[in-house]
């Protein structure tokens, strides 16, 4: 006697509850940056002048010493406080907590007493980071949602979100 499996199908649901940190903003624009030319252009530049550092500075007065070791802070030190700093403004701006959901009918935000609903042929698109998620709503907005808010459920919800885009 062969039983029949039947097979309930639930919509699927998550719901998170973060804030926009700084530090969040900061990791996002460093991926952006040596995830492109530019960042290969901060390396060979940083890493060129550390040659050049060691080459000359026995023979070097104490200006060029500190133009080389200025020349090395440039995209080791400088540009990314000066991204912290930037990250940290844009933070200040979002200052309240974010609830987002995720189901079947798309994206619901809430922000204060603010709501907002996103059906997902409105989504642009989600980017993939190490530390983070990032789901578009416009090719240059979206939700951060990094690995400590989305926890283990990380990849179930990544490849959610990727067939719900790619419908």
């Amino acid at each position: 006697m062969a039983s029949d499996i039947i097979c309930e199908m639930r919509d699927m649901t998550y719901n998170f509850k973060y804030q926009t940190k700084a530090i969040d903003l900061w990791q996002l624009s460093m991926y952006g940056i040596y995830g492109s030319i530019l960042g290969v252009c901060n390396i060979i530049f940083t890493v060129a002048m550390i040659l050049m550092t060691f080459k000359f500075w026995t023979g070097s007065n104490m200006t060029v010493k500190t133009l080389l070791i200025l020349a090395i802070c440039i995209f080791t030190i400088i540009q990314p406080l000066v991204i912290f700093l930037r990250a940290k403004k844009q933070a200040e701006k979002v200052a309240e907590h974010v609830e987002i959901g995720f189901d079947d009918k798309g994206v619901h935000v809430k922000i204060k007493n603010k709501t907002s609903d996103l059906k997902w042929n409105s989504i642009k698109g989600i980017t993939k980071k190490p530390s983070l998620l990032v789901v578009l709503s416009t090719s240059k907005h979206g939700f951060v949602l990094t690995n400590k808010v989305l926890g283990k459920q990380k990849e179930d919800f990544y490849n959610y979100v990727m067939s719900k885009i790619a419908l």
